[in-house]
């Protein structure tokens, strides 16, 4: 089981605390090959391991870019997969390289929720400038994504 855990704080009491704290596992087939951590991306913006498996290549379950932005996926157990949905790890990879805010991205991805087997994905702007917002959407659960408070 894939599992995530993350605080956050946009406005640290202490100039020396972290705005953003994760910690996270991949618990994936271990023979379903993949690239280690690396920069990729038309700059090289963009850090996360990478995905290598026929017909998923390029997806990441996790990653963080230049920008500031992060996102990470888990995968909905269910019992039956259909095997003609979408590849999951595009989500995170689309989110870090497009020109969208997180909310935004969540909202787009909300409508096309039903075409993909079960996920939870946060994607968060980080952002000393405009302050750190974290989103949430899974497409078991609520049908809109949510903004997560600090904490």
């Amino acid at each position: 089981m894939c599992i995530i855990f993350f605080k956050f704080d946009p406005h640290p009491v202490s100039k020396n605390a972290y705005r953003f704290i994760l910690a996270a596992n991949r618990d994936e087939f271990y023979h379903r090959p993949a690239k280690l951590a690396d920069f990729w991306g038309s700059n090289n913006e963009v850090l996360s391991g990478l995905d290598m498996e026929e017909g998923k290549e390029g997806g990441t379950w996790l990653g963080i870019s230049m920008r500031g932005k992060l996102g990470a996926l888990t995968n909905y157990l269910q019992p039956q997969q259909n095997r003609e949905a979408r590849g999951r790890g595009k989500l995170v990879s689309h989110f870090l390289t497009a020109d969208m805010d997180s909310l935004s991205y969540l909202k787009k991805v909300s409508a096309e929720g039903h075409l993909y087997n079960g996920f939870n994905l946060i994607a968060a702007d980080l952002s000393t400038t405009k302050g750190d917002v974290v989103c949430y959407y899974g497409n078991r659960g609520d049908p809109e994504p949510i903004v997560l408070t600090p904490g």
